[in-house]
């Protein structure tokens, strides 16, 4: 029996912030929970296809702010900014709140976004294209934006084949022990006539060196691709120098013995 964590999960308040805001006693702990749920649903329903990579909830006295990243800010916006009116309008009646105020932010390298690359295989395989061709754009075009890796496994009727299978493509490295490495996780299914198939992208983006505003909305500190606190440079040279400084200080160890 796997007994795996969600590297998502493993980084929070060490590197990743919480994607939900609020604070809540006793009492009201649940509702908003459930609420939040809801918000969720409604707007990965609502918006299908506007590349929606993750909702941010934030409560403040009787405020309700909701931040949607996205890849495709045009659509949820609409034409003069229709869309999203109507949006805030739906939102009031799911909520019962009268002040909800929705911030919309574009993620500029949505490669780089595991959602949004699962979304991406999930359509292509929907749409009958050859998964082990779409696991490999996929990949291409990750690494090529500047990935240190990715992984991606599926699972399920793949093919249309009568048994049930699994299988995974790996390039790069994805260290999922390393808490310091900036790891994305998604977990998604695409609906065909043969039933689902599952689909996990992992997506290691580099090494968070320094302090991280934990901030989900900063642009720069958790949006895809642009990071400044990543090391730079040779990655391999900069690894061998650490190990040399970290492992043996001035003087450790001593003159070795021939």
């Amino acid at each position: 029996m796997g007994q795996k964590a969600n590297p998502i999960g493993n980084r929070l308040g060490i590197i990743r912030g919480w994607e939900s805001n609020w604070y809540g006693n006793k009492k009201d702990y649940a509702t908003k929970l459930i609420e939040d749920h809801k918000i969720r649903t409604y707007l990965i329903a609502r918006i299908n296809k506007g590349g929606i990579a993750r909702i941010v909830i934030e409560r403040t006295l009787g405020k309700l702010i909701i931040t949607i990243h996205t890849s495709k800010p045009g659509i949820i916006i609409g034409k003069g900014g229709g869309e999203v009116d109507r949006i805030k309008e739906e939102l009031k009646k799911l909520t019962h709140k009268d002040d909800v105020q929705i911030n919309i932010l574009e993620i500029r390298r949505p490669e780089l976004d595991a959602t949004i690359v699962g979304e991406t295989i999930a359509r292509q395989i929907e749409n009958r294209i050859n998964y082990k061709r779409a696991i490999k754009m996929a990949i291409a075009s990750t690494l090529r934006m500047g990935a240190e890796g990715i992984k991606i496994k599926v699972g399920g009727r793949i093919g249309g084949a009568e048994i049930a299978r699994s299988e995974e493509i790996k390039q790069g490295r994805v260290p999922l022990h390393t808490f310091r490495m900036d790891i994305d996780y998604a977990s998604l299914f695409a609906l065909t006539v043969y039933g689902k198939i599952g689909i996990k992208v992992w997506i290691c983006k580099g090494e968070v060196l320094g302090k991280r505003d934990l901030n989900p909305n900063i642009i720069g500190g958790k949006d895809a691709g642009e990071r400044a606190d990543f090391r730079g440079g040779d990655r391999r040279d900069d690894r061998r120098d650490d190990r040399n400084n970290d492992r043996r200080g001035p003087g450790a160890g001593g003159p070795r013995k021939r």
